[in-house]
């Protein structure tokens, strides 16, 4: 049996990261843990409060556990933008003996504003449409690139191609 596998997501909004998720995910059948459309169906018109955040996050962090126990990879598909919080997932991820892999969408801040303050019409990775730029400037202000003994796997978002991602996962 295959050792699961937590996949983690570092980058600004709009870098690509649900891009890159869907592809692990229709090449891997692990579970598509997107943050976002969680949080629309447990609370159909999110405020993004704190409480609502917090409320969210243990529920993924339960997921995550519970499916990687169960030998299930996970894709979270999320801003993990702080080190304390890969940390902690890195922590669920060891007590069930699965592996991490880091991935760092490094796409130009000014790319990835663009792209999340102005490009969701008709993008289905962009649930809640065009961000408003203090949220993206706020998120991206906080980003706390990957530590060297992190070990995350960088790519630039400009031009994602299916079988790049794959190869550099080593998923091909």
């Amino acid at each position: 049996m295959t050792m699961a596998t937590l996949y983690l997501f570092v980058g600004y909004p709009g870098a690509g990261k649900t891009t890159v998720a869907q592809i692990i995910c229709g090449a891997t059948g692990a579970t598509h843990l997107w943050a976002d459309k969680v949080r629309q169906d447990m609370f159909g018109n999110p405020t993004h409060s704190a409480e609502e955040s917090a409320h969210l996050y243990t529920h993924l962090n339960d997921q995550t556990r519970e499916l990687l126990r169960n030998g299930h990879s996970v894709v979270f598909d999320t801003n993990f933008n702080f080190y304390k919080d890969r940390q902690h997932l890195r922590s669920i991820a060891a007590e069930a003996g699965a592996d991490v892999k880091l991935i760092w969408l490094k796409t130009d801040r000014d790319l990835s504003k663009h792209r999340a303050t102005n490009e969701s019409h008709d993008q289905p990775t962009r649930l809640f449409g065009n961000m408003d730029t203090q949220d993206f400037e706020r998120i991206a202000g906080h980003l706390q690139p990957p530590r060297p003994d992190e070990h995350a796997i960088v790519f630039i978002g400009q031009n994602l191609q299916k079988t790049e991602v794959l190869k550099r996962l080593g998923l091909t």
